[in-house]
């Protein structure tokens, strides 16, 4: 398959569904990810999908510039916790523009450790930046943290982060900059997957970002502690075709 049929998958892939409360699922015991396609019917994709996220960036198996245009604003402060992860939600015209196709951001929400892995290597967070299009096409960027100075653009999330299951709460003296939680290099790894999380429908452009960021310890364990263990385990390439950068 050529980077040109990746990017015709995109645009033909059906809208995948959010995560559906259908059915109680968990990061751990009966309700964890080795079960979730058995939870319910809906959740068939998390265990019979072919093209299912994270995946370990190491299997990428072309090379190719791909292209993301960032234009992201402030937004007051709006956050939850859904009882899985700690998560923005944005309503502000903050978009990326991936092959000519402009991607509304929808939220950003957080994981610990992180879902992907790059060559075998596990990060202590990984953000997910979550975008639709007009048609439902749905891009989400991913982004690694390592251990090192702290982020200047989580402060105002820590210094208000629910450690308990919430609904949103907007914080007007509060901003957040969400393109300070970005690699001023947007070199990525693209590739063709799944949302994370029941139902794990398919169809989703994800973009890693291959350069990480920083967070200080402190604020990795103040996320971790609020989220618990939230990575569902990594998914079989299945000959999928995993762009990374030249």
């Amino acid at each position: 398959m050529t980077y040109r049929a990746l990017l015709l998958c995109a645009l033909l892939a059906a809208t995948p569904a959010f995560a559906s409360e259908s059915a109680h699922w968990s990061y751990g015991g009966e309700g964890g990810p080795d079960h979730w396609g058995d939870l319910d019917p809906a959740f068939a994709a998390c265990k019979d999908g072919r093209m299912q996220s994270p995946i370990d960036l190491g299997a990428a198996n072309e090379r190719a510039t791909v292209q993301v245009q960032v234009s992201y604003k402030p937004v007051p402060l709006t956050v939850l916790h859904n009882g899985h992860t700690v998560q923005f939600n944005v309503d502000n015209g903050s978009a990326i523009t991936l092959a000519g196709i402009s991607y509304k951001l929808l939220q950003v929400h957080f994981h610990t450790p992180s879902e992907h892995k790059d060559h075998g290597v596990s990060y202590p967070l990984e953000a997910h930046f979550v975008h639709k299009s007009d048609q439902g096409a749905l891009a989400v960027i991913g982004v690694l943290f390592k251990p090192g100075a702290p982020s200047k653009a989580l402060e105002p999330l820590l210094a208000h982060l629910p450690t308990t299951q919430t609904p949103p709460v907007t914080y007007d003296k509060a901003s957040m900059h969400f393109e300070g939680l970005l690699p001023a290099k947007r070199q990525l790894v693209r590739y063709m997957g799944s949302l994370t999380t029941p139902p794990c429908s398919e169809g989703v452009n994800w973009m890693v970002m291959q350069d990480t960021m920083t967070a200080s310890q402190a604020q990795i364990d103040q996320l971790a502690k609020a989220m618990g263990d939230n990575a569902r385990p990594l998914q079989a390439p299945d000959h999928r075709l995993i762009v990374a950068p030249k």
